[in-house]
Formats: C-alpha cells, sequence, structure tokens
C-alpha cells in the first residue's frame, strides 16, 4: 500500500479506529492483534491490544493471540482485518447467528473462504495451537479439523449487497475506490505518499 494500513485516515478517522468503531456497534469486548512492533493509532481504553507472538505467521497466528485474550471473556469472537473500512455490521450480525452449535461460520465463494470476516469460537485455541506447532498455517487446515458452518456470500447478500465486508484494501486503487464510495478526500499528506 506504501502506508501503514492501521493509520491510513478515512474521514475524520484512520483505518483501524473506524473498523473498531463499526465492529464494536454490533460486538464486545474488541482485541485488536498487531504484529509485534507494529504502531497503532490511538483506540478507546476498553480496546485490548495483544501481539503476534511470531511475526510473518499469517491469519492463524493472530487469530490465536486474539482468540486467547478473549477466552474468559466470550464464547465466540468475529475477526477482521484493519482494512475493511466499509464494513457492514449488519454482516457480522448475520454470520454470527449462522455460527449455531458451530466452532466456527466462515463465508465461502466457491472454494475461497474468508478467515478474516468469520466468526469463532475461542475454544479452537488449543486446534490453532496445534496448527501453529506443526507449522501448518492455512486457515482452511482449522475449517478442516474443526465443526465449521460454511456460509455462502450469497446468504450474506441481503445485509451486505455488495459485499463491502469481504472487500480489503491491499492497493492504493482500493483506499481511493472504499474513500470515494465513503464520500471522503484523500488527504493531501497521503496522496504525496502513495503517488496519486
Amino acid at each position: 500500500m506504501g502506508w501503514p494500513k492501521a493509520t491510513l485516515p478515512f474521514g475524520p478517522e484512520l483505518m483501524l479506529q473506524r473498523v473498531a468503531r463499526l465492529v464494536g456497534g454490533v460486538v464486545g469486548p474488541l482485541v485488536v492483534v498487531a504484529a509485534p512492533q507494529q504502531e497503532l493509532p490511538p483506540l478507546p481504553g476498553e480496546i485490548q491490544v495483544v501481539r503476534d507472538r511470531h511475526q510473518g505467521r499469517g491469519p492463524l497466528e493472530g487469530l490465536y493471540a486474539g482468540l486467547e485474550a478473549l477466552q474468559d471473556r466470550a464464547d465466540a469472537a468475529f475477526a477482521t482485518g484493519c482494512d475493511v473500512p466499509l464494513l457492514v455490521p449488519q454482516f457480522v450480525r448475520v454470520i454470527l447467528e449462522r455460527l449455531g452449535d458451530c466452532q466456527i461460520a466462515v463465508p465461502v465463494d466457491g472454494e475461497f473462504h474468508y478467515p478474516l470476516a468469520a466468526v469463532y469460537r475461542t475454544n479452537v485455541v488449543p486446534e490453532i495451537q496445534s496448527l501453529l506447532a506443526a507449522d501448518r498455517l492455512r486457515p482452511v487446515w482449522l475449517f478442516d479439523r474443526v465443526r465449521t458452518r460454511r456460509v455462502s456470500v450469497e446468504e450474506l447478500l441481503a445485509a451486505d449487497p455488495d459485499l463491502q465486508t469481504l472487500a480489503n484494501l491491499n492497493q492504493p486503487a482500493d483506499y481511493l475506490a472504499a474513500l470515494q464510495r465513503a464520500g471522503f478526500d484523500v488527504p493531501p499528506e497521503v496522496r504525496r505518499a502513495l503517488g496519486l
């Protein structure tokens, strides 16, 4: 992206602040998982920040840290990235409802899974720990080990017609399109830093 995603300006907020506010309107408590040395923007005091134990091990490492931190305070957690500023709170409600008696509810589009738009019971921590110890870092291996409800994206369209909750921002063009869709301008300092 050319700028740390968590601190990208998005209207009156920074990206992580916005996503935390949107998710916090539906679920709580909130835990933010960051890389060991990652700088984060200021967050409300009730949001707990935890760090990956090992850098560069993908979403399972972050899920492990976040779910472990929530084990004593929540039965299940919605997991998302910091780069989904157009997240739709109703999407979160619907995917939570789909969990039922399963351990995970994950959106799928054909064979593609969205591990960072899914709900996980906190009791999957030992399974994640086992996968990490075996260096099996793909989330789909977790989905195959525990009771997982695969929720087709079609089931989520009523809550999020454009599936914006699944649209993470990876390129400057993605960021610009999301800002435009939300009705915000690109701050001049970001425009210069991203070469726009």
